[in-house]
């Protein structure tokens, strides 16, 4: 609207001095103010595009394939059309690098009408994460370069890239509790609600063993033999809470933390044990939200903000699977592990202090951590003292091993104060002897 005011202002001087070739001077710039004015807004309303992306689930180093089709619907040819790809932040961070790009997601076209232009170009998926692509932000004016128009067409899609699983054999992850659901050999410990099969009552069994109903039907005392049995399975319970990722080390530690969870559930999925997850990270699905994806703005920076432009829940929940085998119920857990990020204020002993009922008991429950206080031992250590099984998994980065320590560092002592066994992650190889060989113990 400046301009319209120093016009008339113009203008108003024109006819107060009498200065006609101002007035004509004014008359021509007005008009073509108006016709640029017209005609940019004309050509950025004919100019809509679509996308297609090749996959929208896909694994590490995978390649997928972006083609966006930019139309000219409108009846005029747009002299100028600049044509740019948003990535989301993360996908464009040179610090985190979830991608490599091979192509240009930026574009300058001429286009006549009902024509149509492509840009295409692949990403290499280099990262596990849940990635906004898109909109695709339009920008076109006049030749004067008096008026831009800017759009933001295609509504994006999303990728999610599933984190990686180390694999590890001859691995045996059943419970040594003494009641479950697999089948021993060794009779030490028996499942009192697996009964099979009945025996003569011998002097000095407990009471609570006779079978009644047998003793009645052959008039002799017979007692139940239970099958013994062992916890099988775990829920996984993965620490996600952002203050735990900082520091030296963070991002490898956060992606560690997420290959843990994935290895330890491959491990229970390939044993045919069940197996959940608990975390109290944000899932990036619930976040995002798409709003005003076929807009007009002034600028370039209305319309990126626009584009970048995301809801965030802000009640806090954690995300929950339940017990569960085969390969769907994996599944599950692989793609939220995908999606899941690192959330604020929600620390670990307020997830389990106020969601314990959906820990279950009839399985171990393994807590993938990056970082121990006092708060947080303690409240595992209640959860030990309530009769649930607790193994903590300790994702480090850059400390020395144990028999190296001078003096133990405090996560260490913590978690011995309250009694509870731990395995220590830093690298593929120690996680691939966690799942081979130190999971027997639990």
């Amino acid at each position: 609207m400046k301009w319209w005011i120093g016009s008339l202002g113009l203008l108003l001087i024109g006819f107060v001095f009498k200065l006609g070739l101002l007035v004509y001077a004014i008359y021509i710039l007005v008009g073509i103010l108006l016709v640029s004015r017209y005609l940019s807004r004309t050509w950025i309303n004919g100019a809509f595009s679509t996308r297609h992306c090749s996959h929208h689930t896909a694994e590490l180093t995978q390649k997928v394939t972006v083609e966006v089709t930019i139309t000219n619907q409108g009846s005029l040819t747009i002299p100028w059309l600049l044509c740019e790809d948003f990535l989301s932040s993360d996908g464009t961070d040179p610090n985190v690098r979830p991608f490599s790009i091979q192509g240009a997601r930026m574009k300058l076209l001429s286009m006549k009408a009902n024509k149509t232009a492509t840009v295409r170009y692949t990403l290499t998926c280099l990262r596990r994460g849940y990635y906004q692509i898109g909109p695709m932000v339009l920008e076109t004016g006049d030749l004067f370069g008096l008026h831009r128009r800017f759009r933001v067409s295609a509504e994006p899609d999303f990728l999610m890239v599933l984190p990686r699983v180390v694999l590890a054999l001859n691995y045996d992850l059943a419970s040594p509790r003494p009641m479950g659901e697999i089948r021993v050999t060794h009779r030490l410990y028996e499942d009192p609600t697996l009964i099979t099969g009945i025996k003569s009552y011998e002097p000095g069994q407990p009471l609570n063993r006779i079978h009644w109903r047998a003793t009645a039907r052959t008039g002799q005392l017979q007692s139940k033999v239970f099958q013994p049995s062992r916890v099988a399975g775990a829920t996984l319970l993965l620490d996600f809470n952002k203050p735990r990722y900082s520091g030296s080390g963070a991002a490898y530690r956060e992606d560690l933390a997420i290959v843990v969870v994935a290895s330890l559930a491959h491990a229970f999925f390939q044993m045919g044990q069940r197996f959940g997850l608990l975390t109290n990270g944000r899932d990036a699905a619930e976040r995002i939200k798409t709003e005003g994806w076929q807009s007009s703005f002034k600028n370039r920076q209305l319309a990126r903000a626009e584009a970048e432009k995301n809801t965030e829940t802000k009640t806090i929940e954690p995300n929950h699977l339940g017990l569960g085998r085969g390969e769907s119920h994996f599944g599950a857990v692989l793609e939220l592990l995908a999606r899941v990020e690192l959330a604020e204020d929600f620390p670990l002993s307020h997830l389990i202090a106020t969601f314990s009922n959906l820990i279950s008991r009839n399985a171990t429950v393994i807590a993938v951590i990056s970082g121990v206080d006092e708060e947080t031992s303690a409240t595992l250590g209640e959860l030990r003292q309530q009769g649930y099984m607790v193994v903590v998994v300790f994702v480090a980065f850059d400390e020395p091993q144990l028999n190296d320590w001078g003096e133990p560092p405090d996560w260490f002592l913590f978690l011995s104060r309250n009694g509870i066994p731990f395995y220590r992650v830093d690298d593929d190889k120690s996680l691939r002897e966690l799942c081979s060989t130190l999971l027997v113990k639990i």
